[in-house]
């Protein structure tokens, strides 16, 4: 290789490393400038059976932090009305004001289920979400808040997790918020953030979750923290180890599924208005190791909050993450891309680019040197290293000689055990007059008192195979003897000899 070739590689190797450092930050170029540097608010209203919970936090070059959170005790479900008065209260004594607002509702007033749909509508997705909505819920689009989210991609077809919700259910609780100046700008499933929150606080991507009542369970199971089945039921057993049972019966097929699937989640569940013996029991009757949300791994702690609201800090984490994927009802499954931030993108594109042009064009003069430096010592050392290149190739041919002839060997049988075989065969009466022993086949001739009779013998012998006259069998009369010429083709030879083992090797007795 001369200089300026290598001189050359070393340019391109300089632009290969240029481009490692690019592609990492290329990533934080298109990235949302207000994601990476800005603070981000969420305040999170959870709508959840005998309370409303309200829970906000931030984040801050990805440092998330809940900085509060409120619970607010009903009889069953909170009316419009209230929810909004609850919520504006918790607005003012969590500071919430400026804080963008997700309404969680609760499993029991949505319709949650996996679908399949070809690959090819992949494109227009949402379009066909919204036409087929009616034949896969039993709700239309026009009067439902739904959204979905792909959950895999492979045989030809699409796999989604629909969630849809009626919107009169939704618009008065909207409406009653707005009334308040609180604008929600996002409606989620309470049980979607537990799978962020299980990530963020015990480090469970994939697990599964039932909150457990006395009369009801309600859960989930989460994949690499992503929801992709749900689970509720009634409980009408009258004992605890009943309810156990029917709980255990339940859960079962979904991490039996989770396994096939090669993912092993933990099960965590959450205890709501149920004796602290329930849990110990549950530990002991389940055939499963059992995690108890506020015990062992979750470790999250707000000041002056005894009571974590888990569903709505799990909204709020969900919303504040940027890999969550959670869901928004009232998109209606149209996501709007991230825009690139082109501004800020152009300044540090333009830095790195004068960076990664100084990084090229510093190293040169000392690469110059460098490889006249080598190519000096390369020429002092060619002789040897032509000598040793011939003494090689003569190694490879030599070796390759060695491995044919063995290769041949090993391809064919001893001629002496073809030989040794056939006079072993014929008779006593019968005699020889040529043999001819080639690679792949073997041809004698003779004479014999019958020469038919020679053909099952050598049939049968291991040996040979093929059996069969050569030309059309002569009788000596005078001598009372048949004049044979018989060919064969040698058992387990190779079909592909080489030409100079075409002769082979004979016997022959000229002078009968």
């Amino acid at each position: 290789m001369t200089g300026a070739a290598k001189l050359t590689s070393a340019v391109f190797n300089s632009a290969a490393k240029l481009g490692g450092i690019f592609k990492p930050a290329w990533k934080i170029l298109t990235y949302g400038a207000g994601s990476m540097v800005l603070p981000e608010n969420s305040l999170c209203i959870s709508i959840e059976r005998g309370a409303l919970s309200a829970a906000y936090g931030s984040q801050v070059l990805s440092h998330l932090k809940i900085k509060g959170a409120k619970t607010y005790q009903y009889e069953g479900y909170p009316q419009p009305g209230e929810a909004a008065s609850s919520a504006i209260l918790a607005v003012s004594e969590l500071k919430a004001e400026r804080a963008q607002v997700t309404l969680g509702i609760p499993k029991e007033w949505a319709v949650i289920r996996a679908a399949e749909m070809p690959l090819a509508v992949r494109e227009n997705l949402p379009d066909v979400v919204a036409r087929e909505l009616d034949r896969l819920t039993p709700l239309n689009a026009e009067d439902t808040f739904y959204d979905f989210r792909v959950l895999s991609e492979d045989d030809g077809k699409l796999t989604i997790l629909l969630a849809v919700v009626k919107a009169d259910l939704v618009n008065g609780y909207i409406e009653a918020l707005k009334g308040k100046n609180i604008v929600v700008s996002c409606v989620t499933v309470n049980l979607s953030g537990i799978g962020s929150l299980l990530n963020y606080t015990d480090r469970n991507k994939d697990c599964v979750y039932l909150e457990i009542s006395n009369d009801k369970y309600e859960g989930a199971l989460f994949i690499n923290g992503f929801l992709r089945e749900v689970l509720t039921g009634d409980l009408n057993e009258a004992d605890d180890a009943s309810k156990i049972e029917t709980i255990m019966t339940e859960i079962t097929p979904l991490a039996d599924a989770a396994r096939k699937a090669g993912r092993f989640p933990q099960f965590m569940f959450s205890l709501k208005n149920m004796a602290p013996s329930f849990g110990e029991l549950l530990k002991l009757k389940a055939n499963i190791p059992v995690k108890l949300l506020g015990e062992n791994g979750i470790k999250l702690s707000i000041p002056g909050v005894n009571a974590l609201p888990y569903y709505a800090v799990g909204g709020v984490m969900e919303r504040l993450s940027h890999n969550a994927a959670g869901l928004n009802l009232l998109t209606k499954g149209v996501h709007e891309r991230q825009k690139t931030p082109l501004a800020f993108t152009a300044i540090l594109l333009l830095i790195i680019v004068a960076l990664g042009f100084l990084s090229m064009i510093m190293p040169l003069k000392n690469e110059e040197k460098r490889l006249a430096k080598i190519e000096s010592e390369l020429s002092l050392r060619k002789k040897e290293v032509n000598k040793f290149e011939r003494l090689a190739k003569e190694i490879k041919e030599v070796e390759k000689e060695i491995s044919d002839m063995k290769s041949f060997r090993e391809g064919r049988q001893p001629s002496v055990d073809i030989i040794r075989e056939i006079t072993s065969l014929l008779p006593q009466n019968a005699w020889l007059t040529r043999m001819h022993v080639s690679g792949t086949a073997a041809e004698i001739e003779g004479f014999a008192e019958s020469a038919t009779g020679l053909l099952p013998k050598l049939e049968a012998s291991g040996y040979f195979h093929k059996v069969e006259f050569a030309s059309q069998t002569v009788r000596d009369s005078k001598k009372g003897v048949d004049r044979f010429n018989i060919r064969m083709k040698i058992e387990g030879a190779k079909e592909t000899e080489t030409a100079n083992d075409a002769g082979g090797e004979g016997l022959t007795n000229e002078g009968f």
